[in-house]
């Protein structure tokens, strides 16, 4: 079995358990920052031509703004992690509130891989997790890098399966 390890292990270790270990940490595909990169190169557009055209300066502190957001999104995505340990899947998310997403892995009846055209060019998918009839918050967890080898991963964490494949 692969380990997947990140640098940002602080981030990940005050979430487990004394006699959990990680199995997959993992942060989403940087695709997931690809509007607020579009919003910023559309913001651009727009201040460049309405600066030329006018001639008005302050229009410019609008595109600042454009930066903040983008930077606010690439510091949310830095310390986001899906996370994979013998005994739970979980997905840690948030700057200023923290929020952890939490699935008993004994949960789990059935995880799905969904690949738009977009994510087989940009090599992301989605996985869709099934449980025992609730309602779960890691129901979709989307923009997953490697999905291929992910996927195979995580469903032999989860179902116990031991890949058999020759080397």
């Amino acid at each position: 079995m692969m380990v997947y390890r990140d640098n940002s292990t602080r981030t990940i270790d005050k979430y487990l358990m004394a006699y959990e270990g990680r199995v997959i940490a993992v942060r989403r595909h940087p695709a997931v920052l690809s509007v607020p990169v579009a919003i910023v190169v559309g913001g651009l557009v727009a201040c460049s031509a309405v600066g030329v055209v006018t001639g008005v300066l302050w229009i410019w502190w609008l595109w600042v703004l454009t930066l903040l957001y983008l930077v606010w999104k690439v510091l949310a995505w830095s310390i986001e992690f899906f996370l994979v340990t013998e005994h739970r899947v979980m997905l840690i998310s948030g700057i200023l509130n923290r929020n952890v997403a939490m699935m008993p892995l004994a949960k789990v009846t059935d995880i799905a891989l969904e690949r738009s055209v977009a994510g087989r060019m940009l090599g992301y998918g989605e996985f869709i997790m099934e449980s025992a009839g609730q309602k779960q918050a890691l129901r979709n967890v989307g923009f997953m890098p490697y999905p291929e080898q992910l996927y195979l991963e995580v469903s032999s964490v989860i179902f116990g399966t031991i890949d058999q494949s020759p080397d």
